[in-house]
């Protein structure tokens, strides 16, 4: 078996021992992804004697962002932050390089050197901010508050200096006190009004192959031609998958933006989601210097063999 077919099938395994939705660090994992994870693991083909399997069938799986504390010798270090929605103090955290030390000199990826990314595991709370570097500890801070008790995930997306373009995103869970009402069951949703405007998403993701993904913002029903650069494009999409919070690769279609030029009401985005299954989506976009948050839940379908031959004829 396959590293990703062991880790569905153990997903598995786990689902089916505790039955239809489980709780873990006050996190509920609803029934639809238990029962996903059953039917991937039932899939599952691969190359075992002691089960008469034939050749392994399953491609090989593409490293998985935001699910992890370490990558590529790289740690995230336990997140210290407020204990309950109560209390009022600070978010600090440390990344610390393959040589164990703290990791003090960083590459700009998106015009920022460290991306924080906190939400709770529903999918709610979302927010997207960027922390102030002590380069003689290494320590990454910002004053910090809860709004609301439950279990979240915290994504640190940096690059570091020296390894070349690709960034890295590395993530711990925080546990916050408090009387907690889950959200388990959100509705689909490819609309969502912000501050006065309506954004829409049009495009469908599939899994298993890039999907273009096109926003569309409007204000009193006339498109907004204002939308500014933001983060070196004109939104910042995040993307993560519901049950395990997987952080897809996004990235704006297009040129960058010079300073000073303005655009609307379209931004486009390339997506790629790893498997079929439910995803939330976060839209970052700016106007009048003012950033604004627009949330989707989608549902991603199976590709099917041509389409992923049609996305990457090279075989890759």
């Amino acid at each position: 078996m396959n590293a990703a077919g062991r880790l569905i099938a153990y997903g598995a395994a786990i689902a089916v021992t505790f039955g239809g939705a489980f709780v873990a660090a006050g996190a509920v994992v609803p029934d639809r992804v238990v029962e996903r994870w059953s039917a991937q693991a039932a899939d599952t083909s691969y190359d075992d004697p002691d089960h008469g399997g034939g050749a392994d069938t399953q491609p090989e799986a593409a490293p998985q962002k935001g699910v992890s504390m370490s990558s590529q010798g790289y740690v995230l270090s336990e997140v210290s932050a407020p204990q309950s929605a109560e209390q009022a103090g600070e978010l600090a955290y440390t990344i610390t390089g393959p040589d164990g030390s703290p990791v003090t000199e960083y590459q700009e990826a998106h015009e920022k050197e460290m991306h924080l990314i906190v939400v709770r595991t529903d999918g709610t709370q979302y927010r997207h901010v960027h922390p102030e570097l002590d380069p003689s500890t290494g320590s990454w801070s910002l004053p910090w508050q809860w709004e609301e008790a439950g279990t979240y995930k915290i994504y640190a997306d940096f690059a570091p200096t020296g390894d070349g373009e690709d960034t890295l995103t590395l993530s711990r869970t925080v546990d916050v006190a408090g009387e907690l009402t889950p959200v388990t069951d959100r509705l689909l949703s490819a609309k969502d009004e912000v501050d006065g405007f309506e954004v829409t998403l049009d495009g469908e993701l599939t899994a298993g192959t890039s999907s273009d993904l096109t926003l569309s913002v409007t204000q009193d029903g006339a498109p907004v031609t204002t939308l500014e650069p933001y983060l070196g494009a004109f939104g910042h999409l995040v993307a993560l998958r519901e049950g395990d919070m997987e952080y897809l690769h996004v990235h704006a279609e297009g040129e960058d933006p010079a300073a000073g030029e303005t655009s609307g009401p379209e931004i486009s985005f390339m997506a790629e989601a790893p498997t079929a299954g439910r995803y939330y989506l976060y839209l970052d976009f700016q106007i009048d210097g003012e950033v604004h948050t627009a949330q989707f839940i989608v549902e991603a379908e199976q590709g099917t063999e041509n389409e992923s031959a049609d996305a990457h004829p090279d075989g890759h």
